[in-house]
């Protein structure tokens, strides 16, 4: 199995030997340190893994390599660091906590590998790990709304509450949001479409909460189905997403939500979005 290395920095030794001697276990693809340049690369290339190569790196370079952190972590890619110590000292002071692992030159080309190796695989059990809680505690949610549901229908007070259905991949996203709206509104949380749309098979919602990329099923999926089903059609749907890019959010409006909100979701702006919609 060849990883995916995306590669960019001044440092072209480094650079070089992921080229000339890295090949038999990555397929590598330099870009330029420009954010808008990585964040195409991202997309099309779809690296395992972002390796900055340091070598003299200017101040505004770092800084727009820190920059990518949120984008980077949402589409679950490591950033890695190789160069001098005195570089990659001055990387962590400006870019503080960035770095998933740093590589300290000199390395031998079969310590960088077993080392970047062994970051993926570890991360990948991890994700792996972190699925499955999820979707275990996804089925409790549901199962305690199940056992707690004739107690909220006798308590006044609840019915006054609204719903909000929360559809993401990233667990701890759902969490922020949860923690966001619990003390306004009744919250339901879905880490894929799939269990979203069996969710509501069963139970109803105010207004959904929907990421826009999603690695099985899309938002823009989940959203056809949404409208495509009389019992879901008119609930009013907020896309959720960390694109930034003026092409894909007139994408995403083109579909029509009721609006959307880019990641990190601020809180206010987040209740305030919700407010107009379902009070």
């Amino acid at each position: 199995m060849k990883y995916k290395v995306l590669l960019t920095g001044k440092n072209d030794t480094a650079i070089d030997d992921f080229f000339m001697q890295m090949t038999e276990n990555f397929e590598v693809m330099t870009t330029s340190v420009r954010y808008e340049d990585i964040i195409r690369h991202v997309t099309y290339f779809a690296p395992d893994v972002f390796v900055y190569c340091l070598y003299n790196e200017s101040r505004d370079d770092i800084v727009q390599i820190a920059n990518l952190k949120f984008r980077l972590s949402q589409a679950n890619i490591p950033l890695v660091v190789i160069g001098l110590k005195e570089d990659c000292d001055m990387f962590e002071k400006i870019a503080v906590n960035t770095a998933n692992l740093t590589l300290y030159r000199p390395l031998s080309v079969g310590v960088i590998q077993e080392r970047i190796i062994s970051l993926l695989k570890e991360r990948k059990f991890m994700e792996v790990m972190d699925t499955q809680q999820a979707a275990a505690e996804a089925a409790k949610s549901e199962e305690k709304a199940v056992v707690e549901e004739p107690e909220q229908q006798s308590n006044p007070q609840s019915l006054q509450r609204r719903h909000v259905l929360v559809v993401d991949d990233n667990s701890m996203m759902l969490k922020v949001i949860k923690e966001h709206l619990h003390g306004k509104y009744d919250v339901a949380t879905a880490v894929s479409g799939k269990i979203a749309l069996k969710f509501l098979e069963r139970k109803k919602t105010d207004l959904i909460l929907l990421d826009y990329e999603m690695p099985d099923e899309s938002g823009p999926a989940v959203l056809e189905k949404l409208r495509s089903s009389d019992a879901t059609k008119d609930i009013p749907v907020i896309f959720l997403t960390g694109v930034t890019e003026t092409k894909k959010i007139k994408e995403a409006l083109a579909l029509k939500p009721q609006n959307y909100l880019l990641k990190p979701v601020d809180r206010e702006k987040l209740l305030e979005t919700i407010a107009k919609e379902i009070g």
